[in-house]
């Protein structure tokens, strides 16, 4: 079977597909599976349904000064044919298909996009058509680049096929609305080779408002109108589509600044400029023709309300700062500039990580869930600051971020950034560390307020926010074994780290350094348990673990024994009384309010409202909002982040697996439709999934239990799926994931909009810990060493990428044989184990070229890499994803 079949959406399954291109915080546009352009959230925040006018592509056939066809690049409109809920009067729902739809125009009969992300191919036939057209778009995603990937412009290559017997005359038009909050001044240029067209506002270049939006081809034969025809009624698409219908050139039509534009009675009110690329193709023969659509609107703005209170009288500092790409290219057309000079380069290594992809030997769910996912950071999820800080909503409402700053929480899941944009990850621990750390205490709040440097929120400090940020910090310096940047913020991790026992800590988590939490503890589902439990008292241990081994590398020593410590005590422990010998459990006495006593202070709230008011339930006598004898989905979770960083065993082997069982036998579902759920609906009917928290027969369940407890969140699916894997159930890991991804199949969901609090969340990231997982990868680059324990097979071969701090690339291994190959970045290494057989990296053979020696290491550029070959290397013993 062709694997690449699993990825094409066509028909009803590409119903929801739209597929963002954009730059890593520059906002994107969408291309949905019937070739429109959608989503248009590219003025600094979401805008989910926004269309940008008329903005689309079309493509004529002429013969002989005959126009034989002309069609918009659309497949078959699959929307409500009763009109849009915009809201919006005689635009709307009960006026049939909005116009900036384009679907009252000729389009094509099929349309089938094609990926995995981060390229789209887009197929158009049509039998009335003389010809066919692929459309491949991307916007750059070079690992390792986090600048290059961050340009805010989508790419398109447009292929046209002549599959007559005769030549033809193509003409490929690219329609472009200026959709601004005032008006629109249009130019056209001639440079470099390129046709643009562009339009920018009026505003002052300072306003939140400026804005730029440009289109631009290097085709050999252009011609171009500068604005749409003004008139009223339906005037202007009407002139429009004659033009384009018409035979020959373009003629450009030209209004001044002064011209009256009269508004349309339905439809877009922007100004709207057609570029033209005219293609002359034999019978038989193809052309390519490329089109960039780039974007500007360099200041950004805090336009929400904060949920939170700030510590102590915010700063004076402007609510208005430039995006990063501002700092890096001038303009639309600076952007268009270097991505047409630098195209081959730019289109080739996002092709290169879209064919390493589909080469890797990841069952096709799990390539599916992590490939969809690498999209999240392209979305308006995501913000770069003036200095390059990456900053991350949780997800999308339609208009507006949802839920604020970069929510340490939510952020612990995603493993995308790290490892493949390691300076982006690094940049969230500085900024944490710097700005949301309180002076005394080290606790640390878990939403970083914008601007930078207004002040630290109120709220109370969260158990696996802190602890995961250490974890973290651990991670990233083991990813490139940079000591220098872990002493700088070392301070703050230990501070981080004595928060548990810190007198200033109100929520009293471990005061008698026990290893034990025993407070009030504060997570990701928005509430706070009270007692011990494995979920958030493993983040504490795993967190003394690492800060165990970071404090030696400092130099530490005394505190490294401290925390060595408090962790045997409290790993201990944890042991001995909260496994029930299948799965963790909580300690609590449910009917007990006495024990909220302690923690009534006025300080940190999420929820306004007195300690009894939020947790304590006169009617039933309880404690609400606990997990109690519950199996819940996240309750081994810190061996999840220990296994991937290298920290070793959290939680005793036996029980970890015994745990991640139960997980898979109580709480994951086959059919959703047979479970209550009060809360959000992820999923529903005949589809699967994993519940957040099940209570098996004969435990006590919570009269009203911890939060969410019912639903199918996605994050946390992925990360107890790739637990599953961790412990052999391959099967078992694999069907959790193909349970969310067969919620996102197109006809259902969007296959690039995982939702949990809003679209394009944060958490379904944990979905790239497969490839970890699968591929045994293990590094420790303080000490100069990578290795590869591949977990299954594809036909006794297996292939994957890799990545580590500072490269990426990938790895084939067959029985007696390696091969690795640096794609991008550089590799600096001393040993490679493959299979358990180690490697001295300079005594192997090498490829394209011999690697420098530095500090007894070998250093790998881009094209170099290595053969591995030894008996002992070997998975052909492994299961074959053909059998699983």
């Amino acid at each position: 079977m062709d694997r690449a079949a699993y990825f094409r959406y066509a028909g009803e399954n590409a119903r929801n597909v739209v597929f963002p291109l954009g730059g890593i915080g520059a906002g994107s546009i969408g291309i949905g599976g019937d070739g429109r352009l959608r989503d248009w959230e590219i003025y600094n925040r979401p805008s989910k349904g926004s269309v940008n006018g008329f903005s689309h592509f079309a493509v004529r056939a002429e013969r002989d000064g005959k126009v034989l066809d002309t069609r918009v690049l659309h497949g078959p409109f699959q929307g409500s044919l009763t009109g849009d809920h915009l809201g919006k009067h005689f635009n709307s729902f009960g006026f049939g298909v909005r116009r900036e739809h384009m679907a009252g125009f000729p389009s094509f009969e099929s349309c089938t996009l094609s990926g995995p992300y981060p390229v789209a191919t887009l197929d158009f036939a049509d039998q009335r058509f003389p010809g066919t057209v692929k459309l491949e778009a991307f916007s750059p995603y070079l690992p390792m680049e986090s600048r290059l990937s961050s340009m805010p412009v989508a790419q398109f290559e447009f292929t046209l096929e002549n599959t007559t017997d005769a030549a033809i005359d193509y003409t490929l038009f690219g329609c472009l609305g200026f959709e601004f909050r005032d008006q629109s001044v249009v130019t056209v240029s001639t440079a470099d080779g390129r046709t643009t067209l562009s339009g920018r506002s009026t505003s002052d270049r300072k306003s939140i408002h400026y804005s730029e939006l440009a289109i631009s081809s290097d085709a050999a034969e252009t011609s171009y109108q500068r604005h749409f025809f003004r008139g009223s009624w339906f005037d202007a698409l009407e002139v429009y589509w004659q033009d384009i219908s018409r035979p020959g050139r373009l003629k450009d039509r030209f209004y001044d600044n002064g011209t009256e534009r009269r508004a349309l009675s339905s439809g877009a009110l922007a100004e709207h400029s057609t570029l033209a690329c005219h293609l002359s193709i034999p019978a038989g023969e193809s052309r390519t023709v490329r089109v960039a659509i780039a974007w500007y609107v360099p200041n950004a703005s805090k336009y929400w309300v904060s949920s939170s209170a700030l510590i102590g009288e915010p700063k004076d500092i402007p609510s208005v700062w430039k995006n990063y790409y501002a700092t890096q290219w001038s303009g639309a057309e600076a952007v268009l500039a270097e991505s047409f000079a630098e195209w081959e380069q730019l289109a080739g290594q996002t092709r290169r990580l879209k064919a390493e992809l589909l080469a890797s030997t990841l069952p096709d769910a799990v390539l599916d869930a992590v490939s969809a996912n690498l999209s999240i950071v392209k979305t308006a999820t995501v913000l770069r600051l003036e200095d390059g800080t990456f900053y991350g909503w949780e997800g999308c409402h339609p208009d507006a971020g949802s839920c604020e700053g970069s929510c340490t929480h939510v952020w612990n899941y995603q493993q995308v950034l790290p490892f493949l944009f390691p300076d982006l990850e690094r940049s969230m621990r500085e900024a944490d560390f710097t700005y949301n750390q309180r002076p005394g205490s080290g606790g640390m709040t878990f939403r970083l307020s914008l601007p930078l440097g207004i002040g630290t929120s109120d709220f109370r400090p969260c158990v696996d926010g802190q602890f995961g940020n250490v974890l973290k910090a651990y991670r990233d310096w083991k990813l490139t074994g940079d000591l220098a940047w872990l002493k700088q913020i070392w301070p703050h991790v230990k501070a981080a780290i004595a928060y548990a026992w810190h007198p200033d800590n109100y929520d009293k988590w471990d005061p008698e350094k026990s290893g034990v939490l025993t407070g009030r503890q504060h997570h990701t589902l928005d509430m706070e348990l009270f007692g011990p439990n494995s979920w958030l008292n493993g983040f504490y241990l795993a967190a003394l673990h690492a800060g165990s081994e970071m404090a030696r590398a400092v130099g530490e020593a005394d505190t490294a024994a401290e925390y060595a410590e408090i962790y045997a005590r409290g790993r201990q422990w944890t042991h001995e009384h909260l496994f029930n010998g299948s799965y963790f459990v909580q300690q609590v006495d449910l009917a007990d309010k006495a024990q909220l006593a302690p923690y009534e202070v006025d300080r940190g709230h999420f929820v306004r409202g007195s300690i009894y008011d939020l947790y304590w339930s006169d009617e039933h006598g309880e404690v609400k909002y606990q997990i109690g004898e519950g199996c819940e989905i996240d309750q081994v979770l810190a061996q999840w982040h220990a296994g991937l960083y290298g920290l070793g065993d959290i939680f005793e082997p036996e029980q970890f697996a015994s745990a991640v069982r139960a997980i898979y036998q109580h709480n994951f579902k086959r059919r959703l439709g047979d479970e209550a759920n009060p809360c959000r609906v992820f999923g529903l009917e005949n589809e699967a999934g994993t519940l957040m928290c099940a209570w098996p027969a004969g435990a006590e369940r919570p009269a009203i239990p911890v939060p969410y407890s019912q639903e199918t969140m996605h994050g946390f699916e992925y990360a107890f799926g790739s637990q599953l894997m961790m412990i052999g159930e391959l099967d078992k890991g694999i069907e959790v994931f193909a349970a969310v991804r067969d919620r996102y199949r197109g006809h259902n969901r969007n296959p690039f909009n995982e939702i949990e609090c809003g679209s394009n969340y944060a958490r379904s990231m944990a979905s790239y810990a497969a490839v970890l997982v699968l591929s045994g990868f293990a590094f420790d680059l303080s000490a100069g060493r990578i290795a590869f324990a591949p977990k299954l097979m594809s036909g006794g071969r297996f292939r994957s990428l890799w990545s580590t701090g500072t490269a990426w690339g990938s790895v084939a291994i067959d029985d007696g044989e390696a091969r690795l190959t640096v794609i991008g970045g550089t590799l600096d290494v001393a040993e490679i184990s493959i299979c358990g057989v180690a490697f001295k990296a300079d005594a192997t053979d090498h490829f394209g070229g011999k690697p420098e020696r530095r500090d007894n290491r070998s250093i790998f550029n881009p094209g170099m890499g290595l053969m591995l070959r030894h008996a002992g290397i070997a998975v052909s013993n492994q299961p074959d994803i053909a059998s699983l």
